[in-house]
């Protein structure tokens, strides 16, 4: 349940170097055909409220809405790239948050690399409404019991 001045939960997780071949653009969620973006979307077939809540942290991009349309590219993320979006990264989780207030609960499946450019995101939310899942492996099927119990309808 959703408590006043919050939304419901959201998720983040990190791209993907697999990527569907288009040359029309694309919803970013889609796109990524690796790391456990197709997982995710399988979980979140039937949860269309949830799946709106999904942003992908992408090396070229910055922190995305699953949503956004895209067109493959070719960039990976390295420690240097991770600092640099750190900014812009903080910028669109702020933004975010200004927009719909703070969700509930945040689920970040991401492997450390890309916690760097998340690094102030704890600082944006209130204590505890932090999952973090570095290791997209081994981590999932938490990741995926986490997902599980917010099933329910978001509102």
């Amino acid at each position: 349940m959703t408590t006043p001045g919050q939304t419901a939960p959201a998720v983040i997780i990190g791209c993907s170097r697999r990527k569907t071949s288009t040359t029309v653009p694309i919803p970013a969620l889609d796109l990524y055909q690796g790391g456990r973006i197709p997982e995710l979307r399988s979980v979140l077939a039937d949860q269309p409220d949830l799946r709106r809540r999904v942003w992908i942290l992408s090396a070229e991009h910055g922190l995305i809405h699953g949503g956004t349309p895209l067109l493959p590219y070719d960039r990976r993320l390295d420690a240097a790239r991770a600092l640099e979006l750190r900014p812009q990264v903080a910028h669109a989780a702020g933004r975010e948050l200004a927009a719909g207030g703070p969700p509930r609960e945040v689920l970040i499946v991401a492997e450390p690399l890309y916690l760097l450019a998340l690094a102030d995101l704890p600082g944006l939310l209130a204590p505890g409404l932090l999952h973090w899942v570095e290791d997209p492996v081994g981590g999932w099927p938490r990741a995926e019991q986490i997902l599980t119990t917010w099933s329910q309808p978001c509102r």
